[in-house]
C-alpha cells in the first residue's frame, strides 16, 4: 500500500502548475488541462484558497462536515490515495497536514494582490487599469458551488473585488478614460444593482463626462430601484452629488 504519511517537493518539479479558481475550477500544467479523479476538485479548491497549510482534521472536516470525525478523516485518506501523480504534484503532504506545493500558483492569490494594489493609497499603476485587471476582478470565484466552506470564501473576494473595482473606475476616470471607466462601474453595479457605492461610481463617472443627463437617469433609476426593494431612500451625500433634492427625487420615482 502507498504511503500517505509525507509527500517530499522539489520547487523545480511543479513549476508550470496552476489552480484556478475564478469562474470554475481548473488544474493546469501549462496550457494543457489535468484530468482529476473525484474529490480532489475539492480537495485541490480548499488547498488553493489558503496561504497556509492545513490540519487534515480541519480539511476532513470542513469537505465532509456532513460526515462524523472518523468517517470525514476516511474519506480525506481515501481521497488521498485515489490522486494521480499530476494531482499528488501539486500538494505537500505531511502526517498532520496538507497545503498546495511549493511553485504551484493560484490565480485567486494573484487576483488578491491586484486587489490589495488598487486599495493601497496613492493612484493606481497604469497595468492595474488594463482590461484584463477588470476582467480579473469581474471573475466569481467558484460559481455554482455551495458548500459552505466555498460560499463563504466566495463572498469574502466579492467583497473585495467590488471595492478594488470601484478604485479602478476612480483611477479611469483620473486618466479620462470614461469609456473603460463606465464598463468598469458597470460590472459591479450588475454585482449588486443596491450598492450605492457602486451606483455613485457610475454617476461620478457620468458627472466627470460631462453628461449630466446620463447622472440623474442612473440616480432616478437607482432610487427607484432601491425605494421598490427596500423601502429606502438614496443618502444625502448621493443626492448632492447629483445635485437634487430628496423632494424632486421622490417626486421623479412616484412618476
Amino acid at each position: 500500500m502507498t504511503s500517505l504519511a509525507v509527500s517530499k517537493t522539489d520547487p523545480a518539479r511543479h513549476r508550470g502548475l496552476r489552480v484556478a479558481l475564478l469562474d470554475g475550477f481548473r488544474l493546469t500544467g501549462g496550457t494543457d488541462a489535468i484530468p482529476l479523479p473525484g474529490g480532489a476538485e475539492r480537495l485541490l479548491a480548499f488547498l488553493a484558497m489558503r496561504h497556509r497549510a492545513a490540519g487534515r482534521l480541519l480539511v476532513a472536516g470542513s469537505l465532509w462536515a456532513d460526515a462524523t470525525g472518523g468517517h470525514a478523516y476516511a474519506a480525506l485518506r481515501s481521497t488521498l490515495a485515489r490522486l494521480t501523480p499530476a494531482c499528488r504534484a501539486a500538494l505537500l503532504v505531511t502526517p498532520s497536514s496538507l497545503e498546495l506545493a511549493p511553485g504551484v500558483s493560484v490565480d485567486l492569490h494573484d487576483a488578491q494582490a491586484l486587489a490589495h494594489r488598487l486599495l493601497e493609497a496613492g493612484p493606481p499603476a497604469v497595468a492595474d487599469l488594463s482590461r484584463q485587471a477588470v476582467a480579473t476582478l469581474s471573475a466569481e470565484l467558484l460559481p455554482c458551488w455551495y458548500e459552505e466552506w466555498a460560499l463563504v470564501e466566495g463572498e469574502d473576494w466579492r467583497q473585495l473585488r467590488l471595492h478594488a473595482l470601484e478604485a479602478v473606475v476612480a483611477g479611469l476616470v483620473r486618466a479620462r478614460r470614461f469609456g473603460d471607466a463606465t464598463a468598469a462601474a458597470g460590472v459591479v453595479v450588475r454585482a449588486d444593482p443596491l450598492r450605492e457605492s457602486a451606483q455613485t461610481a457610475l454617476i461620478r463617472v457620468h458627472l466627470a463626462e460631462g453628461n449630466r443627463s446620463e447622472a440623474v437617469y442612473a440616480f432616478d433609476r437607482f432610487s427607484r430601484l432601491l425605494r421598490v426593494d427596500l423601502g429606502l431612500a438614496p443618502t444625502p451625500e448621493l443626492r448632492e452629488l447629483v445635485g437634487r433634492s430628496a423632494d424632486r427625487t421622490t417626486g421623479s420615482a412616484a412618476r
